[in-house]
């Protein structure tokens, strides 16, 4: 039998994720995955946005719409901690990914998702 991200693979990727570029050129969310001291954390925040790049549109518990096109992946970490990668699908069908953090409330606080807000529209204006 097949493991799901075989049968996955074997579809093809449906919204390839990319990373949010700075007009600078950072890549916040590649350098915070960078940054995480765990490398189980960084494969299982992988793991979550690869089910996202073949599987969309993918819901709970992996993916969460929060509104005005932003979306975020949920993942479970070790030590009990849940981090979030909040994205949006361009113009070109392609998974941005906007901004990442460590999940420290219930709901999701108004500055991450102002930030990934900002970050897309940043992306648009780039795409034009």
């Amino acid at each position: 039998m097949k493991s799901q991200s075989e049968v996955l693979e074997k579809q093809g990727k449906r919204v390839p994720a990319i990373f949010f570029r700075t007009g600078a050129g950072g890549q916040p969310v590649r350098e915070w995955l960078k940054g995480m001291p765990s490398p189980e954390d960084r494969k299982r925040i992988g793991e979550d946005i690869k089910t996202v790049e073949f599987g969309w549109p993918v819901g709970m518990p992996v993916c969460k719409p929060l509104g005005d096109g932003i979306y975020e992946v949920r993942t479970r970490l070790i030590q009990n901690r849940i981090a979030r990668v909040l994205f949006y699908i361009d113009v070109k069908g392609r998974t941005v990914l906007l901004h990442g953090f460590i999940k420290k409330a219930q709901k999701t606080p108004d500055e991450d998702l102002e930030l990934a807000r900002s970050n897309r529209g940043k992306h648009q204006r780039g795409l034009q």
